[in-house]
């Protein structure tokens, strides 16, 4: 790619300043809005939060936005989303610019030392559900496209918003609407601002994520449920035989025990114990589980997690013997890994336990690919550059131990696009927990490293547009 001298980072990130305030007053406004994708929730607020999404990016001067949805497998209309297309000029690359408007439910209100749906500001950080995941994306991309507008003349990059609203819910609808709106959505460059930064301070270029693999599994061993005197003894009960099974998923070391599984060992960053166990708040004295570095553990070796059990609560439970027990692991899967190939590893193992002939069942409910990027791309490369000259510090490329599946999608319609996941969360974010938060320090340099990529593209020679 060309020279970038001529890129007046200085400016852009004064603009960026200046309209600072703005920007997080109507990210405040966002957060107000509880859009959530589940069917226990009142689905007009996801209406509404599509309609505000709409009028933020019109402040862009962008004029064709649009709401728009596609069908679910099942058949019914998925949850709005917002496309909105500013063509590119001639030789100029198209950027699309993916965030989701929709948030995680707050859960218990007790757990949030303030009101989840009322944005607040306490020592430098934003507090409220969606304020890091995914309303700041949102912002990101706005106020770094109205930045660059207000400070490079004849700005001719395509921008494509597309804002969806069912990420947190597994995005249902994804697939069918990228399909319907394959010619939309067309671009060279795809930024997905729904990831994190190294710490606080240092930015970084998410360039793995694990894939994901979940199942339900079903343990039975009466046809009802017994006293536990009178037939205790002969019989073990459900949750013990499923207890059973569960301790087969892990070695003596903590490490996933299933065949069959990729794990590798090849990060080329340091996670030091210390900031890990601060960062995950484990309790004093937890021995960590797994070999090799934490960084490979966390992004290029699997990890199982038992998520949800269906038995008695302590507060219903009698003397009886429970005939059956149903409980949902979370299987997290290394870059290589074949997302149906885990999942019949998966079954294999369940059956091949001996489970003192209990019926068990293995239902796999949801299948996520795998994602790496290469980092020489140009796209990739003025990522780089913009995220070092916004924080004034080197990137770090990192992976992350979650999963993104429908960036699996993005590939499979569009393999000519550059893929680039960023994001504006930090360790301290506590995205889908209680006290969500965005660090505002870190969200002004997001906002401005995005307008500076946008800069970027714009100056340099990127050779086939899909405008």
């Amino acid at each position: 790619m060309t020279s970038y001298n001529h890129v007046d980072v200085a400016a852009i990130a004064a603009r960026v300043e200046q309209e600072f305030q703005q920007t997080v007053a109507e990210l405040k406004e966002l957060v107000a809005i509880p859009g959530i994708a589940w069917e226990a929730f009142d689905a007009r607020e996801l209406d509404r939060s599509a309609e505000a999404v709409r009028e933020l990016i019109r402040t862009t001067g962008i004029k064709d936005v649009r709401v728009l949805t596609a069908p679910t497998p099942s058949g019914v209309a998925g949850s709005p989303a917002v496309v909105a297309r500013r063509p590119a000029a001639p030789g100029k690359p198209t950027v699309l610019l993916y965030a989701h408007h929709d948030v995680q439910p707050p859960g218990d209100p007790a757990l949030w030392n303030t009101p989840a749906f009322e944005a607040t500001e306490i020592d430098g950080r934003l507090y409220g559900r969606g304020a890091a995941d995914d309303k700041a994306g949102i912002m990101a991309h706005v106020a770094g496209l109205r930045a660059v507008l207000d400070v490079v003349e004849d700005f001719g990059v395509g921008v494509t918003f597309f804002i969806e609203g069912e990420e947190e819910h597994g995005s249902p609808s994804f697939r069918n609407f990228l399909e319907e709106y394959r010619d939309l959505l067309a671009a060279d460059v795809i930024v997905v601002a729904d990831s994190s930064n190294w710490r606080i301070g240092t930015p970084a270029l998410t360039t793995s994520l694990r894939g994901m693999t979940a199942a339900e599994i079903e343990v039975r061993v009466l046809d009802h449920a017994v006293h536990s005197g009178m037939f205790g003894g002969p019989v073990l009960d459900a949750p013990t035989i499923a207890g059973r099974l569960i301790s087969t998923f892990h070695d003596a070391d903590g490490s996933v025990a299933i065949p069959g599984l990729v794990a590798e060992e090849n990060a080329t960053v340091d996670y030091p114990e210390v900031d890990f166990r601060r960062d995950a708040s484990t309790v004093d004295g937890l021995r960590l589980a797994g070999t090799g570095p934490l960084t490979d553990r966390l992004w290029n070796k699997p990890a199982l997690s038992v998520i949800g059990m269906d038995i008695p609560t302590v507060a219903v439970s009698s003397n009886t013997l429970v005939p059956v027990t149903r409980f949902k692991v979370s299987l997290r899967l290394a870059p290589g890994q074949d997302a149906e190939a885990a999942g019949e590893a998966l079954r294999r193992h369940v059956e091949q336990q001996d489970l003192f002939g209990a019926a068990v069942t293995v239902e796999v409910t949801e299948r996520g690919s795998a994602f790496s990027t290469d980092t020489t791309t140009p796209a990739a490369q003025a990522c780089l550059w913009a995220l070092e000259h916004a924080w004034g510090t080197s990137a770090v490329e990192t992976g992350i131990g979650g999963s993104i599946p429908f960036i699996a999608d993005l590939t499979e319609v569009f393999p000519e696009a550059s893929i680039l996941v960023t994001g504006v969360e930090d360790p301290d974010s506590r995205a889908h927990s209680a006290n969500e938060s965005l660090h505002l320090g870190e969200f002004q340099r997001a906002v401005t490293a995005e307008a500076l990529l946008l800069a970027r593209l714009d100056a340099a020679d990127a050779g086939p547009t899909t405008a």
